[in-house]
């Protein structure tokens, strides 16, 4: 089993900054894969961003060039850097985590609950 737990959510104004964290506990994976995907009500579960044990990252284009994916192994915390944004990124953000499948195939992946294990979510306002 593996617990997620995002923090670092809050409320900003457009073109603002935040980042976001989600700290992994529990069974480690060799290929591993985590990203951040988003929940908006009334709409499809987005996929943000991702990164693999290779070191690889994917990134949805409606987020690229803004946000910033990145992992302290050592610690074992998954971060978001979130810049520019605009109201159209508010909603919650899931950490999502898996095994053997790299960061391109989690993309698309990560917004279906089979994928592996999903945080609760941490929200994000902007405004």
């Amino acid at each position: 089993q593996v617990q997620l737990v995002e923090s670092g959510g809050d409320s900003v104004q457009a073109g603002g900054s935040l980042r976001l964290s989600c700290a992994a506990s529990g069974r480690n994976y060799v290929k591993w894969c985590m990203g951040w995907f988003r929940q908006v009500p009334g709409k499809e579960r987005e996929g943000l961003a991702t990164l693999d044990w290779r070191g690889i990252t994917a990134y949805a284009d409606s987020v690229k060039g803004r946000f910033t994916i990145s992992k302290d192994n050592d610690k074992n915390i998954l971060y978001l850097q979130m810049d520019s944004l605009t109201p159209e990124d508010t909603g919650t953000y899931r950490c999502a985590a898996s095994w053997a499948v790299t960061a391109h195939a989690a993309l698309g992946a990560m917004v279906h609950p089979d994928f592996g294990y999903w945080g609760e979510g941490t929200q994000v306002t902007v405004s």
